[in-house]
């Protein structure tokens, strides 16, 4: 699957689980390239205002996330190529954290905050 980077900055959100960042219009129409099976946001704007935000901070444009220390430092590293947050603010719904917890995910990785990057350590 080829990374959908936004086509500009405007309404911007950022996926809660993952962090994938992309333009509100692309979330509805095509869901999140990495938990549309869990958080089935296509077509469902009450589930993109709840599973995404406009509160984050910094992006990080990820290529080869398999291969990134910066990928492995963020916890993105088992995703698809793509622009992601850096800090996401925001609660996934009960339900969703429910899933992932009958599903045996780890909900506490979900859940953490990244720590930040040390870019004057690259």
């Amino acid at each position: 699957m080829e990374p959908q980077i936004p086509k500009d900055k405007r309404n911007l959100r950022a996926c809660l689980l993952c962090s994938l960042v992309k333009n509100a219009s692309q979330f509805r129409r095509d869901g999140c390239d990495n938990c549309e099976e869990i958080l089935q946001l296509r077509g469902r704007p009450e589930r993109l205002e709840e599973c995404t935000t406009s509160a984050f901070e910094g992006t990080i444009a990820m290529m080869n996330p398999r291969r990134s220390w910066v990928g492995k430092w963020q916890r993105i590293n088992p995703y698809l190529p793509g622009l992601y947050a850096i800090k996401v603010s925001g609660r996934l719904p009960d339900d969703v954290i429910e899933v992932l917890e009958r599903s045996g995910a780890n909900t506490a990785h979900a859940m953490a905050p990244r720590p930040p990057i040390n870019v004057s350590a690259c």
